[in-house]
């Protein structure tokens, strides 16, 4: 039977400062389960430590960065300790020369995208919420953004990694170097798996200079399937873009946009090439803010019936993908509206009736994974009928159970919250 927290809130504060333990609020709840304590420790070896102690209690702990996903997933079967890495925002090391940075787990990416912008550089990724999310948040998550569709997603970018493991061991794996072949790769293995193996403390990227000059450009003019053939037209182009989505709504027009980075000369060379490909539809200069499409769909998402969906499909399957979406949606009156990365990666906002919006992601969820794709529920109503936010699990699911085993043997880390209760 697990310790209670107050039994080794002693033990805690051994460790911490006063002002580094709390009791939790209703307001922390996870997903409607009630913590008892919030930790929040200022290094590394703080984190492992309370880490370590909580294990050895059976205690449940659950990592949190800037709390912006911390709703992302299943119910945890068990809450016990928020760890907050709130306190490790450092910037540890820049080596601007050789494009890389070490960076703690609690850093925002805003702050983080600051100080490099002043050396001409960045981490080429733009997550959701980038003023509060965290560096262990978005990698927990996997959250990388348009972005991807040119410098790769966050497996792609990180190098290294420092994790607090569940025993208080504090494993490193990776370096500083882009070029790094040595050891398990743990950078990889931890990026996306929401915080169930080890708490992420720092991580090491390699960075991209920012670019000159960009411009965005909205193409108009295409009803879906021509918008579908477009999309693959310009992919398949010798066009240097840096993102490519789609923003598709009941009702609407589709439109697409696409982002080019670089000189002047350059990106009027590449805006010439579109506009004679795209022909006879239309592509106009729009703001950069198109790219917060994606983010919009979350706006005022707690106050109404809205369930807000993650969805994968291949690039070929966009256009059949939308036709589900709007069938689907359309035989349970609920409206709606995606955007679309032409990685074939979306985000979807569901607006119904409640008694709806279940039957609407059941049906989907079963069209989509039929054709190869999938649907991850990471919103909708408290008080709408219960369902896995991951979907079918793949044939991987044995051999992530066992990392799972080895790992956190005690399933102390956010339990039950990722694919198929691990």
């Amino acid at each position: 039977m697990a310790t209670t927290p107050l039994a080794i809130e002693n033990e805690f504060r051994a460790i911490l400062a006063p002002d580094s333990i709390r009791g939790a609020t209703a307001a922390e709840a996870v997903c409607g389960v009630q913590p008892r304590l919030v930790l929040e420790p200022v290094n590394e070896q703080q984190l492992a430590d309370v880490v370590r102690l909580a294990n050895d209690a059976n205690l449940a702990v659950i990592p949190r960065g800037g709390s912006t996903k911390l709703s992302w997933g299943n119910t945890p079967t068990r809450a016990d300790i928020i760890l907050s890495t709130a306190r490790l925002d450092k910037i540890i090391e820049h080596a601007w020369a050789d494009l890389t940075i070490s960076v703690e787990a609690g850093c925002t990416i805003h702050k983080l995208q600051s100080a490099l912008a002043q050396h001409g550089q960045r981490l080429a990724l733009d997550p959701l919420w980038p003023a509060q999310a965290t560096i262990g948040g978005i990698l927990s998550t996997n959250d990388s953004g348009s972005l991807r569709l040119r410098f790769g997603a966050l497996r792609d970018l990180i190098i290294g990694v420092t994790l607090a493991l569940p025993d208080g061991t504090l494993a490193s794996s990776g370096g500083k170097v882009v070029k790094n072949v040595a050891g398990y790769d743990l950078p990889k293995l931890v990026t996306g798996a929401l915080g169930t193996l080890a708490v992420i403390t720092r991580a090491v990227f390699r960075l991209h200079p920012l670019p000159r000059n960009a411009k965005t450009l909205s193409i108009c003019g295409c009803n879906l399937e021509e918008t579908q053939r477009l999309i693959l037209a310009v992919q398949d182009s010798k066009l240097a873009h840096t993102a490519l989505q789609a923003r598709i709504a009941q009702d609407a027009e589709p439109v697409v946009d696409i982002l080019f980075e670089g000189t002047e000369a350059g990106i009027a060379a590449q805006e010439s090439q579109l506009r004679e490909l795209v022909r006879p539809a239309t592509a106009a200069e729009a703001p950069s803010t198109v790219w917060n499409a994606s983010q919009e769909l979350w706006d005022s998402a707690n106050s109404a019936p809205v369930a807000v969906i993650k969805i994968t499909t291949l690039p070929a399957s966009i256009a059949r993908t939308v036709e589900t979406v709007r069938r689907a949606a359309g035989s349970r009156n609920a409206h709606w509206k995606l955007t679309m990365q032409a990685t074939g990666i979306g985000w979807l906002r569901l607006d119904a009736k409640l008694e709806n919006l279940h039957a609407v992601l059941s049906d989907l969820r079963f069209e989509i994974e039929h054709a190869s794709g999938s649907l991850a529920a990471f919103h909708h109503p408290a008080d709408m009928q219960s369902m896995d936010a991951w979907g079918t699990p793949g044939d991987a699911l044995p051999l992530m159970r066992a990392v799972k085993k080895q790992f956190d043997p005690k399933n102390t880390l956010n339990p039950g919250r990722f694919l198929a209760g691990i």
